[in-house]
Parts: C-alpha cells; sequence; structure tokens
C-alpha cells in the first residue's frame, strides 16, 4: 500500500478498525489491571490503550510515513509533511475501566490552522462518527447517517454535558455553573461520547476544562463538520487544549460564552 493509495479519511477509518480488534478483546475482561500515570490524582493507562496507539502508529508508518503523529502514550514522532494525525486511543479510560461504553478512540488529522478531520469511534457499540470538508456521518447498528447539529438557540432549552461535575478548578467550575444554572438538563460522566451526541443532534452543549489536544481535535473536526461551533472559553481556537466549549448553534455559543466570561 503506497502512501498515496488511501484517502486520509479511508486511512482514519482503517485506524480506528485496527484500535477496535485491539481494544475489544480487553473490554469488561476479569483482571484488566491500570497503571496511574499521576502521583496525586488517577489518570489510568491500560495495556488496551498502549496497544491500540501501537497499531495505529504501525499502520501510519506504512500509509502515510512523512506525517507527524501526536499521541497519548508514547513520544510524538516529527514528520516532514507539516500534518500531524493526533490519537487518543482510549478516550475516557476510567469508563473503560468501569465497563461503561463511553468512552472511545479518537483519531484527527491536524494542519497548521487545526483538525481537518476526525472520527469518534465507540468499538463495543460499534458507532463511529467521521467529519471532515466533504461532511459528517455516522455508522452504527442502525446503518448509515448524515449528522447535524439541531437547531437550539436559547439556553433554557439546551441539554449540556460534561465529563466531570468538578470540571475543572474551583473557578472553572464556578464558571461552569453560572452556564449550568440556566440550561434545561445538565449530564456527566460522558467522556468524548458527548461531542459525539452533539454532532448527532441529541444535545446542545459540551463544556469542559483541562483537555489535551488528543482530547478535543477529533471531537472538533466532526462538530464542525456537522454545523457545529468548538472554541476555548473565550472564542478562540482549541485544538491545542484547555477549556473547550462545542456548541450547537452561535446563537446557543455566544451566550455560553458570555455566562463563563472567561479571563486567564
Amino acid at each position: 500500500m503506497t502512501e498515496t493509495a488511501l484517502s486520509d479519511m479511508q486511512v482514519a477509518h482503517q485506524l480506528a478498525d485496527a484500535a477496535r480488534a485491539v481494544i475489544l478483546p480487553y473490554f469488561r475482561q476479569a483482571g484488566l489491571g491500570a497503571e496511574n500515570k499521576l502521583e496525586a490524582g488517577f489518570d489510568p493507562v491500560t495495556v488496551a490503550d498502549r496497544a491500540a496507539e501501537e497499531v495505529m502508529r504501525e499502520l501510519l508508518a506504512e500509509l502515510r510515513p512523512g506525517d507527524s503523529i501526536l499521541g497519548e502514550e508514547f513520544p510524538p514522532f516529527a514528520g516532514t509533511s507539516g500534518r500531524t494525525w493526533v490519537l487518543d486511543p482510549i478516550d475516557g479510560t476510567r469508563g473503560f475501566i468501569s465497563g461503561t461504553p463511553t468512552w472511545g478512540v479518537l483519531i484527527a488529522l491536524s494542519e497548521a490552522a487545526g483538525p481537518v478531520l476526525g472520527v469518534i469511534d465507540q468499538p463495543y457499540i460499534a458507532e463511529r462518527f467521521s467529519g471532515s470538508q466533504d461532511g459528517a456521518e455516522m455508522t452504527g447498528p442502525l446503518g448509515t447517517k448524515l449528522l447535524s447539529c439541531r437547531a437550539t438557540s436559547s439556553l433554557s432549552e439546551a441539554v449540556l454535558f460534561s465529563t466531570f461535575p468538578e470540571v475543572g478548578t474551583a473557578e472553572e467550575g464556578a464558571a461552569f455553573r453560572c452556564v449550568a444554572d440556566q440550561v434545561k438538563l445538565t449530564r456527566y460522566g460522558m467522556d468524548c461520547y458527548a461531542y459525539a451526541l452533539l454532532a448527532a443532534g441529541q444535545i446542545d452543549l459540551v463544556i469542559e476544562a483541562g483537555l489535551n489536544a488528543y482530547d478535543i481535535q477529533a471531537p472538533i473536526a466532526v462538530i464542525e463538520a456537522a454545523g457545529g461551533i468548538v472554541t476555548d472559553w473565550r472564542g478562540g481556537p482549541v485544538h491545542d487544549g484547555g477549556r473547550a466549549l462545542a456548541a450547537a448553534t452561535p446563537e446557543l455559543h455566544a451566550a455560553a460564552l458570555e455566562l463563563l466570561n472567561w479571563r486567564d
């Protein structure tokens, strides 16, 4: 297989297929251990995380040898093309080791201005969300359908998701609650699946803090391809990580941004 034989999205799907095959034998298996990457706090990593990133890196070495790689579990690889594949082999490892199907494989291809395509894959329920300049779609047990964010424009009608109730620091949590107090419903603990639900038109807002580039680049590409908006809490780019605000519509984004009122 030569570098030009497959489109970038076809490469992304091959990466997701390979990661699925490696990860699924470990999911909900007795005796699966997890190492803690932090001295204070809990940031787990499993053999499944590392094996999935390894297999994706091996494929990229074959299919896109000139591209850089930024992954969660291994050091960056510096390519020569000016493009970077951004990989999170299991986004939501806490959910993975707890048996919940809210974790996912995140794959993005990024250029200087940010991600140009993204894939959010949930292997266990066989749902895959993808987005690029050519559009956004999902495949799953019910078939294939186009993705489109819904048209909610009022905070009072919005559904808001975040992974952790505390969101981040005490100050970041207080800013988040300014928005949460105004929405119809707030839910927690969905990991990357929350961003997929936003692109699928099921929810309206995702607000998080403390993200890395590999946590957010694939969701940015998928949500933007579905018509949504993803920025930091000041309305600027967030593809390098930090505090993320994802919204279904410009009106909702502006309303949430005003309440977050973030100042560094």
